[in-house]
């Protein structure tokens, strides 16, 4: 299970800094934005006194929990940051913004927004994965992260549950996309619906099966 020997380590590379924890959902889909969360736990070095137990032993990866689970989780970092006893924000790239500059780039330009939008400047950010972002700070990479360090898995489940919720609320604007149960990826159901409706505002038109189910569908128009 995740824990804090990471941002405790960060900590005090920086001289006892405030270290956040940065993570992403989303790159994957066909559809909806790429949403990413910027997390200080505790005082942010390490030190997780007053964070409820809850939160200290079953943050994981968000893909690692049910979505009931990500729920409670994602409600007690709520009621955790109301309290004091953590700090994050959460951002998003729109899928226009991924058409124009690749998923990669938008996936940076959320972190980027979230770490902005957190009303503090950490000392350092840990990412997951193994592509560092450009931040307004130092950025320390770790490849499955969201499995290791407790404040990128707080990352991880908010971005998750946020991204999923939108996708949710979208889902009655679109017969036929089932995007409350797949949340834009490209399963069978979403994949006839595509074909068979043609693309919506929010696909992302750069991905090469939202792009050809398009060409498809303008040739057989052109046929009738």
């Amino acid at each position: 299970m995740p824990d804090c020997a990471f941002e405790q380590a960060a900590s005090a590379r920086t001289g006892d800094g405030v270290v956040c924890g940065i993570d992403e959902a989303g790159r994957g889909p066909w559809a909806g934005p790429v949403v990413a969360a910027a997390v200080v736990l505790g005082d942010g070095r390490g030190n997780l006194a007053g964070l409820p137990r809850l939160l200290r032993d079953e943050l994981d990866d968000s893909k690692r929990l049910l979505p009931a689970h990500r729920e409670v989780l994602y409600a007690a970092l709520m009621a955790a940051a109301r309290r004091g006893r953590a700090r994050f924000a959460v951002a998003a790239a729109s899928a226009a913004e991924i058409d124009r500059i690749n998923i990669l780039a938008a996936t940076h330009l959320a972190m980027t927004r979230a770490v902005r939008a957190l009303g503090m400047l950490p000392a350092l950010a840990l990412v997951d994965g193994d592509r560092p972002p450009s931040l307004p700070m130092p950025v320390e990479t770790i490849i499955g992260g969201d499995g290791l360090s407790l404040s990128i898995a707080a990352a991880s489940v908010l971005a998750k549950v946020t991204r999923d919720r939108l996708m949710a609320r979208l889902d009655p604007r679109y017969f036929g996309f089932r995007w409350a149960q797949n949340m834009g990826y490209g399963t069978l159901e979403h994949r006839e619906a595509l074909w068979r409706f043609g693309p919506t505002p929010h696909h992302r038109m750069s991905f090469a099966p939202v792009r050809e189910a398009w060409s498809e569908l303008r040739a057989r128009s052109k046929l009738k």
